[in-house]
């Protein structure tokens, strides 16, 4: 009968959302049992997998649910793929919205802030867990599973084999977020260009070492300059040594706060992010932030860090095309793939889908890239131990405040589009991995020619020390903007590098103190007090005192000793 009035309705040119009949349902989980292929399961327990969704669906069939993710290929996916295919399911009508980084930060920060419901669900950065952990505002999701999420939470969810999973964790273990797409940030070359006999022999007439994968920020730097200014041009086309981008953008924050100061060695050893002192150059004690001034303890005004942004400048300015200091995350992204881009150090795998269409300069005629991507080399201040890199892993968010019945239907589809019926076949499409058994799968063995070292990196040892913004952070939203405001006014030359991180570690500072004011949390913040650099250095971890030689001799290894490599 309902389903009858709803034709009806439509047929008189009313908007309305006809849920499928048993027998639509019956016959979706057919459909899609194809559609979703290849998959780790078998074909029964997939079947199986997709009847437990279209019956737990039942009590929400009809229902509508607004969420929003950032504008990714593999969202695009979900948005125009996968949220159909749950309808058809299940009856639940899902918009999935899609907007930049920045306007979803400030879309789940308003939520809740202001106790509006806005959205059923996000997928938002790990990086906020660190909020979503203090605040309160944020579904536990360990206790929602166990409690009134019970009776929607897939008993195939199998959370142990997300490799992102420890980064949507507390430091209560517990879990607050549950991962939807992982990428890292890598070194990518073009492996073409680097084997040819006859630069190789030119670069070690130079330099004295082998054209190859850089190890080290001195060999990224010569080879950078060897491309730039002494190869000029290949294939009748001006070459550049370098790629990056300067426009003083929201994009550039994530540009240096995606651990480009770790890379360059800034904070301590310690995977995740660091101990005491994180990627971000915040000193922590126990799970309390105390600081991330030198004088209270920090490094994000420090000498590596310091460091770090000035060679980010000086190779923007020497190696890199003219354009690519007006130029953002978003349209920098596809400027290697026209072919004229020997290298880049951060690089990030999100854009590998692009990057392998027929018809690139980049690309082979059989359809293997003429690149590679490789673990990144790291700079003078760096030890072993640290963190070498950043991943990105976008998570499904639940708030408080959202009704019950629009968070049960909205956790569904999270689970479903990360579900192992669903999982793979979204990994070939987006290439942003997030569970072992699909990277393990004979398919990525099979897609591994075509796609650079993604598969070959997400298989070595060297995954686990790349890692995303970790717990220290206690106020993402609002600490992250402060990133492109001071190093962008540092790149366009408004104040120098040194006062432009002291301006920012201070800000910093500021808003841990107001934290600390309010804070109710045992991790709320706790700053301490300002001591001598001297006083800090004498302890023999970060932050530490500037070297006498920051550019020590380049090294280089080869592609596979690269990805073999444990750090």
């Amino acid at each position: 009968m309902k389903n009858n009035l709803c034709a009806a309705a439509i047929g008189f040119g009313v908007m309305a959302f006809c849920p499928a009949s048993t027998a639509q349902q019956a016959d979706a989980v057919d459909r899609l049992v194809k559609e979703f292929s290849p998959t780790t399961l078998t074909k029964e327990q997939q079947r199986k997998e997709l009847e437990w969704f279209r019956n737990a669906a039942k009590p929400f069939i009809g229902k509508e649910i607004k969420v929003v993710s950032e504008t990714l290929d593999v969202h695009a996916y979900e948005s125009d793929v996968l949220a159909k295919a749950f309808y058809e399911l299940t009856g639940i009508h899902v918009v999935h919205e899609q907007t930049g980084e920045d306007d979803l930060v400030k879309k789940i920060e308003t939520q809740a802030r202001t106790g509006i419901h806005l959205y059923d669900a996000y997928v938002n950065d790990s990086d906020l867990i660190g909020w979503h952990y203090r605040s309160g505002k944020t579904v536990n999701l360990t206790d929602f599973m166990a409690k009134e999420g019970k009776s929607v939470t897939s008993p195939t969810l199998d959370l142990k084999d997300f490799i992102g999973i420890s980064f949507t964790t507390g430091p209560d273990g517990k879990v607050y977020q549950l991962p939807d797409q992982q990428f890292a940030n890598l070194y990518w070359y073009r492996k073409d260009w680097f084997d040819r006999p006859d630069l190789q022999s030119k670069f070690k007439s130079i330099y004295g070492y082998k054209l190859d994968v850089p190890v080290n920020w001195s060999a990224y730097e010569d080879i950078a300059e060897f491309f730039t200014v002494h190869v000029k041009e290949l294939d009748g086309k001006k070459v550049y040594g370098h790629m990056d981008y300067g426009r003083k953008d929201p994009s550039l924050g994530w540009r240096f706060s995606d651990a480009w100061l770790s890379m360059a060695g800034a904070g301590d050893t310690g995977i995740p992010f660091g101990n005491p002192v994180d990627d971000w150059g915040i000193r922590v004690e126990g799970c309390a932030p105390v600081g991330a001034s030198v004088q209270r303890g920090g490094d994000m005004n420090g000498a590596a860090a310091v460091y770090s942004v000035n060679k980010f400048m000086e190779w923007l300015n020497k190696y890199a095309p003219p354009d690519a200091k007006n130029m953002d995350f978003g349209t920098a992204g596809p400027v290697p793939g026209q072919g004229q881009i020997a290298q880049q150090i951060f690089w990030y795998l999100a854009f590998t889908a692009s990057m392998t269409r027929p018809g690139l300069p980049v690309t082979n005629a059989d359809g293997t890239p003429k690149w590679r991507v490789a673990p990144s080399p790291h700079g003078p201040y760096w030890r072993a131990g640290m963190k070498v890199g950043y991943q990105d892993v976008g998570s499904w968010t639940l708030m408080k405040g959202t009704p019950l019945a629009n968070m049960k239907a909205a956790w569904l589809y999270g689970q479903f589009v990360t579900s192992k019926s669903v999982s793979l076949k979204k990994t070939l499409v987006g290439l942003t991995p997030i569970r072992e058994s699909d990277i393990q799968s004979q398919a990525m063995t099979d897609a591994a020619p075509k796609l650079g070292g993604l598969v070959e990196f997400y298989r070595s040892p060297a995954r686990k020390s790349w890692t995303p913004t970790g717990t220290n952070v206690p106020d993402y939203a609002n600490m992250a903007p402060l990133w492109w405001m001071h190093i962008g006014a540092a790149i366009r030359g408004e104040v120098p590098v040194q006062t432009a991180l002291n301006n920012m570690a201070e800000q910093t500072d500021s808003m841990l103190a107001q934290l600390q004011k309010h804070g109710r949390s045992k991790c709320a913040p706790k700053l301490n007090t300002k001591r001598t650099e001297q006083f800090w250095h004498a302890k023999g971890k970060a932050p530490v005192p500037k070297l006498v030689n920051e550019k020590p001799p380049g090294e280089t290894q080869s592609y596979e000793e690269s990805i073999k490599r444990s750090w």
